[in-house]
């Protein structure tokens, strides 16, 4: 069981009960933001960002597709670099959520709402958004805001929580939500200065950190202006990211300012934002057909990049089964790019989704003998291989993914892929091994160990193996035990 302190338990239950009491409500997520010992223990700071991350999972609130995933890794851990925790570690979330918001975490948790992602027009209006939440987490933002909200705010929260949990359990989800509401605003009303300071602050060193990165600056002033429109045009209410995040007249105004007298050192020239935005727009679209309208109306008033519409629609048109129609876009893609990874990637995409099992495996089997290290290829090419129930195919891709896993120890998808893939291939002992690392990194170390103690009393493992199952199942006890004795 996952134990967290108080304050924070309080604040995640806020955010379970809020999903809870209204399906049709987005996901609402606290402003934090610190990796600072004062809010966590250091044992918490290791594994908190994979507790949250089991989270959201759980309640299948990630966005895991390896291209989306990736690029924002890459835009954040770039950023990272940049400020003055750059050994400190950092995790980057994509939120299934259409709101407009981001947060910042205890650990260096980052997490950007797909709806604020799709909201962007350029590249650098997102990195301004990373930014900011990055510069949440290097000024202690968090430890600031608990230690000021200790003794008012935390029996406020204790309350609330106990009547909005009351309420809802009543069956009145409307009379507990507002009882968050009503409770979350006097504790507001204590921190709602210190917030703008924070504010102030974030915005200075987020529109630095752009600055050195090669982004432009001024990306972070045009999406706070985006924002206001966003706000004068929802009838509801402005974004949710302006209610964490005030915004005022003259906070836009220092952030153009400020983003005017810097100097960019390295200017980036990256496209590869209008296609993951193309992406994640289809993966977010409820009804294929909503997606291939809106691509083909950007087409035609041609007021975004055309190749990375053109991916999106080929995407959109696979997932409504209308292929020839997606072959023939993609066939204006590859013509253009015929050695292109992104249109090579979504090329096997499409042939999958058809039912062109072989020549999927073809042009994927072509892209890993070309970019032997690329984790978007190489969990494509994997993934692709275990469709249907081949054996063969199953022994290519558990060699892939093992090889995979030692770069990426951490990849949950791919060490469950592993499990399938060494069972299909009538690798038991892999497989079992590969089932207790899939628990580990979902946090049952117990069963992880249970796992691999079944394993060890196998008669038929070699030296090697019963060694390396042993020298793993000694991690896990050591881990188990560190644990209990921390009342983890």
């Amino acid at each position: 069981m996952i134990r967290l302190p108080t304050q924070l338990l309080l604040m995640i239950g806020v955010l379970c009960l809020s999903m809870s009491v209204a399906a049709q409500q987005s996901l609402r997520l606290p402003e934090m933001g610190s990796t600072t010992t004062r809010v966590l223990s250091p044992e918490e700071e290791r594994t908190f960002a994979r507790d949250f991350e089991r989270y959201l999972r759980a309640n299948k609130l990630l966005i895991e597709d390896p291209l989306i995933r990736d690029y924002f890794d890459e835009m954040g851990f770039r950023l990272v670099s940049f400020s003055t925790r750059n050994n400190a570690p950092f995790r980057f979330f994509v939120i299934r959520d259409p709101s407009i918001n981001a947060f910042a975490a205890p650990a260096g948790v980052i997490g950007l709402h797909s709806g604020l992602i799709l909201t962007a027009h350029t590249e650098a209006e997102i990195a301004g958004v990373v930014a900011h939440e990055i510069a949440h987490v290097t000024q202690d933002h968090l430890a600031r805001a608990m230690e000021a909200q200790q003794s008012t705010s935390l029996p406020t929260m204790l309350a609330t929580l106990a009547l909005a949990v009351a309420a809802g359990a009543a069956g009145s989800p409307d009379a507990s939500q507002a009882v968050l509401l009503s409770g979350m605003g006097l504790a507001q009303q204590f921190s709602i200065n210190h917030t703008r300071q924070n504010e102030a602050e974030a915005d200075r060193v987020g529109i630095g950190l752009l600055a050195t990165a090669g982004y432009d600056p001024k990306g972070m002033a045009a999406f706070f202006e985006r924002l206001n429109m966003a706000s004068r045009a929802m009838g509801q209410g402005p974004p949710e990211y302006l209610r964490t995040h005030p915004l005022t007249i003259n906070r836009v105004a220092e952030a153009r300012s400020r983003a005017q007298q810097m100097t960019v050192r390295d200017p980036r020239s990256d496209e590869r934002f209008h296609f993951i935005q193309a992406r994640l727009r289809v993966l977010m679209s409820r009804r294929a057909h909503q997606a291939i309208d809106w691509f083909r109306l950007r087409l035609e008033q041609e007021d975004r990049p055309a190749d990375a519409m053109r991916y999106g629609l080929t995407l959109a048109l696979a997932r409504a089964r209308r292929f020839d129609e997606a072959h023939s876009v993609l066939g204006e893609l590859l013509e253009a790019g015929p050695e292109r990874q992104l249109y090579r990637l979504l090329e096997g995409e499409v042939l999958l989704s058809e039912g062109r099992d072989d020549e999927a495996l073809e042009t994927l089997a072509e892209l890993y003998r070309s970019f032997p290290g690329s984790r978007q290829v190489t969990t494509q090419y994997a993934e692709t291989l275990m469709y249907g129930g081949d054996s063969d195919r199953a022994a290519r891709a558990a060699t892939i993914i093992r090889a995979h896993l030692r770069d990426h120890p951490h990849d949950l998808r791919m060490t469950e892929l592993l499990a399938q893939a060494a069972d299909r291939s009538g690798d038991e002992v892999r497989a079992t091994e590969a089932l207790a690392e899939s628990y580990y990194l979902r946090g049952g170390v117990s069963e992880a160990i249970e796992q691999l103690e079944k394993v060890l009393e196998r008669n038929d493992l070699d030296y090697y193996q019963r060694a390396r199952i042993t020298a793993r199942l000694n991690e896990f006890r050591s881990l188990h035990l560190r644990r209990m004795n921390t009342g983890r």
